[in-house]
């Protein structure tokens, strides 16, 4: 199965442990990335999606099946 594929400015939602969040992506990582600490492997096929908060200036990195596009 294709991992689900988004765009910059797409409005998306994903569970976190404060539960669900949603934020619009900023950016799309086809290569990888260190961020906090962490590299975040990423590639065309399943990039990293940099994501902001629509409540706070929080930024999270998530891959395509942990999102959900918001209509």
């Amino acid at each position: 199965m294709a991992a689900k594929m988004f765009k910059v400015g797409d409005h998306v939602s994903w569970n976190s442990e404060a539960g669900h969040v949603s934020g619009h992506i900023v950016h799309v990582h086809t290569q990888d990335v260190n961020y906090k600490g962490y590299i975040h492997h990423a590639s065309e096929e399943d990039p990293q999606y940099e994501i902001k908060s629509d409540r706070t200036d929080h930024v999270a990195l998530h891959k395509g099946g942990a999102l959900r596009k918001i209509k």
